[in-house]
């Protein structure tokens, strides 16, 4: 166990400051975050892991769907107009799930924010990952803080120019390979690899990369934690979300304050001393340039690095964890009232604690419990909704469709026979992988007969017609009425399509026109 003077002495500049803000033009100032240890530190690893598995595997992973559909389980097949995600296939027509999907996880990101504050941006935001994943590489090449500090001051020598080099070399490939996995999931990752390689592929596919290669490289290796404070809109956002029983990254000084490096000489005197240590720890930490003991500030991204610093401090010195912790207002604002004695004196670290130096039993703590409210089960009853919405809507969705058009010049023809005949452009939607035989039978209109253009059969009220997989099938379809039938101008009937295997079938209401003599 250390005392306060063997702590290391830390003396970073807050980058981002809720005291003195930054010009938004102002050139930017270099952030040299130190490498954390701990649990939260352990949980990001796990979760940058997870993450990069799923965007960079997933366009391998295969899905037998049969030998008429594509066995790739992830697939964006921009010219096919399909949308494949392992057993589920989505048509054009059908955007409205993936509009529901983009609207789950709204709402879930609401619910998130509102329980545990910033924890998209903490752990699992794109650019927190690859930022995460760009400074993995440069602490492995140019060393921790001090030593990054101490290079990047220093003149240009050889070894400094090969570890420069080295390091945005790498940056460069592992944003190329950003690049190269988005755009698999919109071809067959194989094929579409070997085309690549071999500069036959799609010019877009090389465009692609491009851009996606510049992106990542500028947002995740140049600009950094500019791009969470200048560029993405949801750090203003997010403050609607919160509210008194939300969790967020705190600074708990009513037991922190007042801080000092020199404990034993301010006991000495008389004078209350907190349980920070002023060493600075978390300010080396953060990823964001902030100081998390002024208080909430919008370049907080809550990943929750400086809990792991300042509990590795507080375990040297034998001091309870959480002097930085997950906490919320409610329980801040409780626990300062306490230490002030409830009114506006500055805080008296013993207010909070016992004679044994233990917390009080009236100091508030954290309980899961305290999330669970009502603002938090209205967000959850909205995404479970939507959610079963879709999954209802999936599960029961027609796979064959039939779409009739009329011919709109001429609307009738008069036969040489008196009878009258309509024409019509129907398409039928076979929505599935396999080959099907569609009965198309005309319903309504006593005597009516149909015939189909290219089927060389006589004229019947019904006609089994052969629909490839995954495929439309156009039919130019001519309904003829006798005379005699003729009831007005204009009649309705319905195309029913059945397919007598799956028992599927659907319909369509059209109208039959015939002239005013006819009546």
């Amino acid at each position: 166990m250390l005392d306060n003077t063997q702590i290391e002495r830390i003396e970073p500049t807050t980058v981002n400051s809720a005291k003195v803000r930054q010009p938004m033009y102002a050139a930017r100032r270099k952030i040299f975050p130190k490498r954390a240890s701990g649990s939260f530190r352990r949980f990001k690893w796990i979760v940058m892991a997870i993450t990069l598995g799923i965007y960079y595997l997933t366009p391998w992973l295969r899905w037998d769907r049969g030998p008429f559909a594509p066995d790739q389980a992830v697939l964006l097949d921009v010219v096919n107009r399909r949308f494949y995600f392992f057993f589920i296939e989505i048509w054009p027509q059908e955007f409205y799930y993936v509009a529901g999907l983009l609207v789950m996880a709204g709402v879930g990101l609401f619910l998130i924010t509102s329980t545990v504050g910033r924890a998209w941006c903490g752990y699992t935001c794109p650019q927190t990952v690859w930022v995460d994943l760009f400074l993995v590489v440069e602490r492995a090449i140019e060393g921790d803080r001090n030593a990054r500090i101490k290079l990047d001051a220093g003149p240009w020598t050889t070894r400094k120019l090969v570890l420069r080099a080295s390091k945005h070399v790498i940056w460069l490939v592992i944003a190329a390979a950003t690049g190269g996995a988005w755009i698999f999931y919109f071809a067959d990752a194989p094929t579409l690899l070997g085309e690549f390689f071999t500069g036959t592929a799609a010019p877009v596919a090389y465009i692609t990369v491009a851009v996606l290669t510049a992106t990542t490289y500028t947002f995740g290796g140049l600009m950094r934690e500019q791009v969470c404070t200048y560029m993405c809109p949801w750090p203003r956002i997010q403050a609607a979300m919160l509210d008194e029983s939300s969790l967020t990254v705190t600074y708990n000084d009513w037991r922190g304050e007042p801080r000092t490096r020199h404990a034993k000489k301010v006991l000495a005197a008389g004078h209350p001393v907190g349980d920070c240590v002023d060493c600075n720890a978390c300010v080396a930490v953060c990823p964001m340039g902030i100081d998390i003991r002024d208080g909430q500030q919008l370049e907080c991204i809550t990943c929750a690095l400086c809990i792991d610093a300042c509990d590795g401090v507080m375990d040297k010195l034998g001091k309870a964890r959480g002097l930085i912790s997950y906490a919320t207002l409610s329980d801040y604002n409780a626990n300062m009232m306490l230490a002030t004695a409830g009114g506006p004196s500055s805080v008296d670290p013993s207010l909070v604690r016992t004679d044994d130096g233990l917390f009080s039993d009236r100091v508030a703590h954290f309980h899961i419990r305290k999330i669970f409210r009502p603002r938090t089960y209205v967000y959850m009853a909205m995404w479970s909704l939507i959610g079963l919405g879709l999954l209802f809507s999936l599960l029961t969705r027609d796979r064959l469709e039939i779409n009739v058009l009329h011919d709109r010049n001429p609307q009738f023809v008069t036969l040489s026979d008196g009878s009258i005949r309509n024409g019509y452009t129907v398409k039928l939607l076979n929505m599935i992988p396999e080959p099907r035989t569609i009965i198309v039978t005309l319903g309504g209109l006593p005597g009516a007969e149909m015939s189909i253009v290219g089927v060389h059969l006589p004229a019947d009220r019904s006609f089994a017609v052969q629909v490839e997989p995954d495929r439309l099938k156009m039919l130019k379809i001519f309904v003829r009425v006798p005379a005699d039938q003729i009831h007005g101008e204009a009649q309705t009937f319905t195309f029913r399509v059945e397919d007598k295997v799956s028992f599927e079938s659907n319909e369509y209401t059209a109208t039959f026109n015939a002239p005013e003599i006819a009546r």
